[in-house]
């Protein structure tokens, strides 16, 4: 059982590196579906606030990183 959970674990390692980073975009992702879908916001200006959040939560996760060693 304990080589399954340890398989299971190192599986989804290799998708789901940083939990926060995986969070924040997931929150993103959501936050501006929501406000398209509520036409809050035009489809074009929702993507370009997809690319600039995935931007800046990549450069905080990686300043994270860079910070840790």
């Amino acid at each position: 059982m304990n080589v399954i959970r340890t398989a299971v674990s190192e599986f989804l390692g290799l998708f789901v590196d940083d939990g926060s980073l995986a969070l924040f975009v997931i929150i993103l992702i959501m936050l501006v579906t929501a406000a398209v879908k509520m036409e809050i916001i035009s489809p074009l200006i929702g993507g370009g606030a997809l690319l600039l959040g995935c931007i800046v939560v990549l450069s905080e996760s990686l300043y994270r990183a860079a910070k840790k060693r």
